[in-house]
């Protein structure tokens, strides 16, 4: 006759269930964090891109972007707001994106003097969210984990 589980091993089974439920969500959570922070910042460089004299203005009169003329920075920062948002999105690159846009967040609250704090906390989310991807790379939902493997023979 089989013994009933004690309650700290049905606990302990219960644990086990709800991490691979959260296991098979990785993926969706990871697309979820890459297009919304991708987002973000492609809205920004088309922001820019509109109105390019005010973007250069910007960058010479408020952003004050350390070792670089206003209109490399603006240049930069608009390219790399526009380019890396895709490359991000399609997980291609997926951490080299992230890697990238972590840097163009971390740039854009140095150059800002004068930052309030709700912008700030947005700059921190992004960051945290940027991080992530860089550290857990864009997950199974991406063309890094469909070609990488292909490319290089590796699993």
């Amino acid at each position: 006759m089989k013994s009933k589980p004690s309650l700290f091993q049905r606990g302990v089974n219960l644990w086990a269930l709800f991490s691979r439920l959260l296991d098979a969500l990785q993926p969706l959570a990871l697309l979820l964090a890459r297009l919304y922070v991708a987002q973000v910042f492609f809205l920004s460089g088309l922001t820019k891109l509109r109105d390019w004299g005010t973007t250069v203005a910007l960058f010479t009169d408020e952003y004050k972007v350390p070792l670089l003329s206003p209109q490399l920075a603006a240049f930069s920062g608009t390219a790399g707001e526009l380019v890396l948002p895709v490359l991000l999105v399609l997980g291609l690159g997926g951490r080299f994106a992230a890697l990238g846009l972590f840097v163009v967040n971390a740039v854009a609250v140095i150059a800002l003097a004068d930052i309030p704090p709700a912008a700030m906390q947005q700059h921190v989310f992004w960051g945290a969210l940027l991080a992530g991807l860089a550290v857990f790379g864009p997950g199974k939902w991406s063309l890094d984990a469909l070609v990488v493997p292909r490319l290089f023979g590796t699993k």
